[in-house]
C-alpha cells in the first residue's frame, strides 16, 4: 500500500510546480531555456574536445613509437653487420659481443613493434570516435543556433503579447466598470449626464402640464376677453360721438351717417374683428 504522506507530498509538489509555471514570467523562462541550451552545447563541445584530444595524443605516441622502431631496426641491423665483420676477421669475442648487442636491440624492437600495433589500433578507434564527436559537436552548434533564433522570436512574441494585453486592459478600464473606485469611467459619467438630462425633461414636462399653469392660462384668456369687450365698448362710444358730430355739421356727407346707421352688421363685424385682434395680441405677449 502506498504511503499517503508520500503521495500527498508528491501531489503538492506537482501542484506547486504547475502554479510556478503558470505564473512565471515568460522572459525569465526563455532566459533559463537559453542558458540550458548553451550549457548542453558546452558539455558536448567539451566531450568532443576530450575525444579529439585523446586521438591526437595517440597519434603523437604512435609517431614516437614508429621512430623508435625505425631506430632500433637500424641499430640491430648495424650490430648484426658489425658482428659479421668481426667474425669474418677472426675476432670471435667481438663478434659474440656484437651479436649480444644485436639481440638486445632485437628484443627492444619486438617490444616497440608490439606497442606500435596496440597504439595503432587505439589510434584508429580514437580517430573514429573523434570524427563522431566532431559531427555531434557540429550538430549541437547548429541546433543551438536554431534554438537561439527561436528564442529571439519568442522574446519578440512575448513583447507583442504584453503590449496587446496592456492595450486591452486600458480599453477595458475606459469602457467597463472596474479599476480604481476614485476615478469614474466613461459609462458612469454618461449615465449621470443622461440621468440629469432626463430629470430636467421630466420636471419641464410637469411644469408645462401643471394645474396652476392651466389656471393661469384660463385666467389670462378671461382677461383677454374682457379687454376685448372693453375695447369694443370704447370703439362703439367713439363711433357714436363721431356720428353725432357728422349729424351736427353742415358740410358732412349725407350718406356717411346713413351707412353706419343702416349697416349695423358691419359695425358688429368690425367690433368682433377688433376683439379677435386684441386677443391675438394678448396671446403673443403671453408667449
Amino acid at each position: 500500500m502506498a504511503n499517503p504522506f508520500s503521495k500527498g507530498w508528491k501531489y503538492l509538489m506537482s501542484s506547486f510546480d504547475q502554479k510556478i509555471d503558470e505564473n512565471a514570467d515568460p522572459k525569465v523562462q526563455i532566459q533559463q531555456a537559453t542558458e540550458e541550451a548553451k550549457r548542453r552545447h558546452a558539455e558536448i563541445s567539451q566531450q568532443a574536445a576530450s575525444v579529439i584530444g585523446n586521438e591526437k595524443q595517440l597519434s603523437m605516441k604512435l609517431d614516437r613509437l614508429r621512430k623508435d622502431q625505425a631506430d632500433l631496426q637500424d641499430k640491430a641491423r648495424q650490430a648484426v653487420q658489425m658482428a659479421d665483420k668481426a667474425n669474418a676477421s677472426g675476432d670471435a669475442e667481438k663478434a659474440r659481443q656484437l651479436n649480444e648487442t644485436a639481440e638486445v636491440f632485437a628484443t627492444q624492437l619486438v617490444a616497440v613493434e608490439q606497442q606500435v600495433e596496440e597504439t595503432a589500433t587505439m589510434q584508429s578507434q580514437a580517430a573514429q570516435a573523434a570524427e563522431q564527436a566532431r559531427r555531434q559537436q557540429a550538430e549541437s552548434e547548429a541546433r543551438l543556433k536554431e534554438q537561439l533564433s527561436q528564442i529571439d522570436q519568442l522574446r519578440a512574441q512575448v513583447d507583442q503579447t504584453k503590449m496587446q494585453e496592456a492595450s486591452t486592459r486600458a480599453l477595458d478600464s475606459m469602457n467597463t466598470v472596474g479599476g480604481d473606485d476614485s476615478v469614474p469611467t466613461l459609462d458612469d459619467v454618461r449615465d449621470k449626464i443622461e440621468r440629469r438630462y432626463a430629470d430636467a425633461l421630466g420636471a419641464q414636462e410637469l411644469t408645462r402640464n401643471s394645474v396652476t399653469d392651466r389656471m393661469s392660462e384660463i385666467a389670462q384668456a378671461g382677461n383677454d376677453m374682457r379687454a376685448a369687450d372693453r375695447l369694443e365698448q370704447i370703439r362703439a362710444e367713439l363711433g357714436g360721438e363721431e356720428r353725432g358730430e357728422l349729424t351736427a355739421g353742415e358740410d358732412a356727407p349725407a350718406d356717411a351717417g346713413t351707412d353706419e346707421a343702416t349697416d349695423p352688421a358691419g359695425a358688429a363685424d368690425s367690433a368682433t374683428d377688433a376683439a379677435a385682434d386684441a386677443k391675438d395680441a394678448g396671446e403673443d405677449a403671453d408667449r
